[in-house]
């Protein structure tokens, strides 16, 4: 014998509401959890011989206000500073910086030539091909644990 089930309207108007209540805290985590930066094309230009490597992406903001960058740090470098190139004519310099300011619904390019972060000191071998991590805290509390792709020089011409 075989006893075949045919669900109610009302039954499948209650496990329709039950399961509505047991999946809507995971919606609203997944909202909530929403960050404000978000890094786009983040990589390193590695050099030979322990030289100091120089790390590029694009920061993207996606809130109402303002945010800034106001450290950065590495498990895998001693020293990460956020430096800018600034032209003199027909010289240029280094400067470090001790913010950068990505503006609402905005992004800002950390790139050759311009904004830069410089890595020195590696605490272990790094080379093309590799990722290293750099955390990347924000004037909003917000911080980023980063992967940045290892490039030669080569590759990124």
């Amino acid at each position: 014998m075989s006893i075949k089930f045919k669900p109610s309207a009302s039954l499948a108007a209650a496990l329709t509401l039950t399961l509505g209540f047991a999946f809507a805290p995971v919606a609203q985590a997944a909202g909530a959890d929403a960050r404000a930066i978000s890094v786009k094309n983040a990589w390193v230009r590695w050099l030979p011989n322990n030289l100091p490597a120089a790390g590029y992406a694009t920061l993207v903001n996606a809130s109402d206000k303002p945010v800034d960058l106001v450290d950065i740090s590495s498990a895998d470098y001693g020293d990460a500073m956020l430096h800018q190139t600034v032209s003199n004519g027909s010289s240029q310099k280094m400067v470090m910086v001790d913010k950068l300011t990505v503006p609402a619904h905005g992004q800002v390019a950390i790139s050759p030539g311009g904004y830069h972060v410089m890595l020195e000191n590696a605490k272990h071998k790094v080379a093309p091909g590799d990722t290293v991590h750099l955390t990347l805290k924000f004037s909003d509390g917000e911080t980023l644990d980063t992967p940045f792709a290892v490039k030669s020089p080569a590759q990124t011409n």
